[in-house]
């Protein structure tokens, strides 16, 4: 995914994340079910993705043919992608699966303090990765295009017999909806988003000179407190750097240019 619809998928996960600390695995179970009818017409996948028709009218219309069947979460998520401008139609469909996907993992993430959820579910993921990669057998029957999705389903869940919720979801959905790929390969795209959610949890932070400990202590809790949960640190020396400090968290960049937000952290290392 690139140009537009990436520009589009990140305003989406943007917006989808003011839902993500009070919502439960329906969420993502809704999204995955919207996938589904998305996938299953392709006239309404052009119709949602035709740069001549405005958003508002797509939105419209998924709010008509979704009203009663999803959460009011979900419709509101979906009528929100669908506004956006796509290359393709293959993209909505795929940005919605990455919505969903997101949608379980934050779940996983609330489960245990420090990311820890996160290390459980990416745990999980693998776990099912090895088992049916270790067998052909297996694999055949993933793949068994006459076999039913509710036999395929069921019989990988059996794969995972201590996984959490989360994990459940994500691999009964690469397996019943591959959507051409191998159950697997879709298991490893999905372990890709937690790893990608797991960096929000690690604060890279680059400054001038090296720390005491008290300034570190001080910038884990200032750290902690800009961003709501406790991160783990990693500090790296640059003598040439302009501003003082420089802090990476996931997609975001703190630095000079940010200067309200450096000049608090600044203040909270000195005392």
């Amino acid at each position: 995914m690139a140009g537009v619809s990436s520009e589009s998928l990140a305003a989406a996960l943007t917006a989808l994340e003011a839902k993500l600390p009070t919502a439960g695995l329906s969420l993502a179970e809704d999204l995955f079910k919207v996938l589904a009818v998305l996938d299953g017409n392709a006239g309404l996948r052009r119709a949602l993705t035709d740069p001549a028709r405005e958003g508002a009218e797509k939105s419209a219309l998924v709010s008509q043919l979704f009203a009663g069947k999803v959460s009011d979460d979900a419709a509101a998520t979906v009528a929100e992608l669908v506004a956006m401008r796509w290359r393709s139609a293959r993209d909505i469909g795929d940005a919605l699966e990455t919505l969903a996907a997101t949608a379980a993992i934050a779940v996983a993430e609330r489960e245990a303090p420090a990311a820890a959820g996160l290390e459980a579910l990416e745990e999980d993921l693998f776990g099912f990765i090895r088992v049916v990669s270790s067998s052909h057998d297996l694999q055949r029957a993933l793949d068994e295009p006459q076999a039913s999705a509710d036999a395929k389903g069921a019989l990988a869940l059996t794969l995972a017999p201590g996984a959490g919720g989360a994990a459940r979801l994500l691999i009964r959905q690469a397996v019943t909806a591959p959507r051409g790929l191998k159950p697997t390969a879709l298991v490893q795209r999905f372990v890709e988003l937690v790893a990608k959610r797991q960096q929000r949890w690690i604060a890279n932070v680059s400054v001038t000179r090296p720390l005491t400990d008290e300034q570190f202590n001080r910038l884990q809790a200032g750290l902690n407190n800009l961003y709501g949960r406790d991160l783990k640190i990693n500090v790296t020396v640059d003598p040439s750097l302009v501003g003082g400090i420089r802090v990476v968290v996931g997609d975001e960049v703190v630095d000079a240019t940010a200067a309200t937000r450096l000049t608090e952290l600044r203040r909270r290392l000195v005392g």
